[in-house]
């Protein structure tokens, strides 16, 4: 072979041996449509408490992180940079640590478009159906992070702990009041709400029909409450949640009008812990949570 073909061929072979190995293309579901990302991401800042249950769920720690995130099951998140808080993004700090992809949820949902500038963003959102919505971010984060086997698992693990518990709600029957306490503020929420999958999904019939719905529930009273006579009473406590409020659930609840109740009376006053309700609403580890202290309970461990 000349010289000059054989120099040739090495260049190309050189070029060749050089080339990149180009990644697959990345393809998962947000809550606004289908999203693809070039790479599968490795540097990810996450701004939304749920999400950052489900990703760490499946052993992944993201680069940043908000903060405060108001849960204290999430240890493994301490080392991750701070980038502000869920309402108000620290945007130099995202900047700085250049992202793969910015994940938002719905308190961060506004700053999607000025996100954009710095990263692609992924609004995971979990709305209404905490339940049904928290599944399909998990699955759509296994598909992100390459984490496919590992998510389907933990989606039939909590199946199968909604099952046992549903089968329990059955066996014993009943209705519930899905109850919300802030300071000495009352609220109720329906089937329809946040909440609505302790009803439609763990079994509780409910204790009063048309409750309006609103995304902060239905002001309601003490007398309210001894009229409904629910037979399972489920609180969360949005002051706890946030950090603030000076009255306790139970010492707000601490009256004749509750304590009458067939709830009271038959020790199914269910106290949730409001952050994981409220703020992680729709992460795999707290939909867990919740079921968890729903099952205990039931079973008069609470």
């Amino acid at each position: 072979m000349p010289l000059s073909r054989r120099l040739f061929s090495a260049c190309l072979l050189s070029l060749g041996l050089a080339a990149p190995v180009l990644a697959d293309p990345v393809t998962f579901a947000t809550a606004t449509g289908d999203m693809t990302l070039e790479n599968r991401p490795e540097r990810i800042v996450a701004l939304d408490v749920s999400a950052i249950d489900t990703i760490t769920a499946l052993g992944v720690i993201p680069t940043g992180v908000v903060a405060p995130l108001y849960v204290d099951y999430l240890p493994q998140v301490a080392g991750a940079a701070k980038v502000g808080s869920f309402f108000e993004p620290d945007m130099e700090a995202i900047a700085a640590l250049a992202p793969d992809v910015i994940v938002v949820g719905p308190r961060s949902a506004a700053m999607a478009d000025a996100l954009s500038r710095i990263a692609p963003v992924a609004d995971m959102s979990v709305g209404t159906d905490a339940l049904a919505d928290g599944k399909a971010r998990l699955e759509a984060f296994g598909q992100m992070l390459g984490k496919v086997d590992e998510a389907a698992a933990l989606s039939d693990a909590l199946d199968a702990k909604l099952a046992d518990l549903r089968a329990r709600v059955e066996s014993t029957g009943g209705d519930a009041l899905i109850l919300m306490t802030n300071g000495p503020k009352l609220s109720v929420f329906g089937p329809d709400s946040r909440f609505g999958w302790l009803h439609t999904e763990v079994g509780f019939g409910q204790a009063v029909q048309g409750i309006a719905e609103n995304r902060h529930g239905e002001a309601v009273s003490f007398e309210y409450i001894a009229e409904a006579d629910p037979e399972t009473l489920l609180v969360v406590d949005r002051a706890a949640a946030i950090g603030g409020g000076d009255q306790a659930a139970r010492a707000t609840l601490d009256t004749p009008l509750v304590q009458d109740t067939r709830a009271a009376k038959a020790g199914r006053i269910i106290y949730l812990s409001p952050a994981e309700l409220y703020i992680s609403t729709g992460g795999i580890q707290s939909l867990n949570r919740t079921i968890d202290e729903v099952s205990e309970g039931l079973a008069g461990d609470r």
